[in-house]
Formats: C-alpha cells, sequence, structure tokens
C-alpha cells in the first residue's frame, strides 16, 4: 500500500528530472546556438585567431592612449566570476577615496583638461563589469587621447560615432560606446 503511494512521487520525480534537467536545457542552449551563435559564444571579440576580450565585460585600460572604462568593483578588475555592485552608499569614506583617487588619475592623465568629469568615469555600474561608456565620457577623454597619438580631434570624433550605440529601441536608456571596440579601432589607425 504504502509503495502505492510513493510510486507515481517517483515516477514524477524521475520523469520532471529528465524533462526539466536535460531535455529543456539542450533544447534551449540548441536554440541559443542557432539563433544567438554570438552570444550564446559570449560575444567574443577575435583578432588573429586570439581572444581579445568579450563586448559584454569591460576591461582594464589605464594607458593615456586609450579610453578609459568605468571603475570595475570586482576584485581581481574585471574578473566575471566574481561580479558584483561595490555596495558602497554615497557617504562610505572607501567610496569617496576611490572617486578621488580616479579623478586624481584623469586629472593626471590630461592636466590641460578643464571639462567636468561625468560621472560614469569615476564610479562603477551595478555588475562592476559594464563595457560601457557614456558619450560624454567619451568626449571628455578625447583631448588626451588625441595629445597622445598624435591624432585630430576630429578623427576620432568620427570613430566615437561610428561606435556609438544608441537607445534600446529608440527610447530606453542613453546612447552608449563600447570600450574594447572603440579602443581596438584606435589601434587599427595605425595598422
Amino acid at each position: 500500500m504504502l509503495f502505492a503511494q510513493i510510486r507515481p512521487a517517483i515516477l514524477s520525480f524521475i520523469l520532471l528530472t529528465i524533462v526539466t534537467g536535460i531535455l529543456y536545457p539542450l533544447l534551449v542552449t540548441g536554440i541559443a546556438q542557432t539563433v544567438f551563435h554570438k552570444q550564446a559564444e559570449g560575444s567574443l571579440i577575435v583578432q588573429d585567431g586570439k581572444v581579445l576580450g568579450s563586448s559584454l565585460i569591460g576591461q582594464n585600460f589605464d594607458d593615456p592612449k586609450y579610453f578609459w572604462g568605468r571603475i570595475s568593483a570586482t576584485s581581481p578588475v574585471y574578473n566575471a566570476s566574481s561580479s558584483t555592485g561595490s555596495n558602497l552608499g554615497p557617504l562610505n569614506p572607501a567610496l569617496m577615496d576611490e572617486v578621488k583617487g580616479r579623478i586624481s588619475a584623469l586629472k593626471a592623465a590630461d592636466p590641460n583638461n578643464t571639462n567636468l568629469i561625468p560621472v560614469d568615469l569615476v564610479t562603477s555600474s551595478g555588475s562592476g563589469l559594464d563595457p560601457h561608456i557614456s558619450l560624454a565620457a567619451a568626449y571628455y577623454q578625447i583631448p588626451r587621447i588625441a595629445r597622445v597619438r598624435g591624432l585630430r580631434q576630429e578623427q576620432i570624433k568620427t570613430i566615437v560615432g561610428q561606435h556609438t550605440h544608441g537607445r534600446l529601441l529608440w527610447v530606453l536608456g542613453e546612447p552608449v560606446i563600447n570600450v574594447l571596440e572603440l579602443n581596438l579601432a584606435l589601434d587599427g589607425l595605425h595598422s
């Protein structure tokens, strides 16, 4: 009698394990690989057979000849396996020290730039891995990059315009620029 009551539960458990633990994941993976292959593979940027990074995860650029991205809240920096925000409140002294340090680095790299520093250059994103910067952050850095690379600012503005991603569905969010793709385009000027 007890076995008669337990048997349907065991069979249901086995059936649902097969359906939800094996068949459904295989189906979803197959669809993703077919319809969204690049995204399913991590949106990797490959050049000359070498993986340079992912367009979904920021990278650490601190050389003055490159555009700098947002601060990473992960340790080590831009570590996708430890994605997290800093969880530091606006009045936390550690956050203020981090922001002041980044402001100092930006000013040291371009001491003649008196423009206001965009907030996304001195704060991290919610995930700590954001690969994008705002148009304001890109335009703030153009004078430094032009000076260091010996280029005209108009050349760099053109590249920024070519790599600007508009609003999602034309209304959501703000236009952004992928820092890795932008820096690769800059390097392509000298190739």
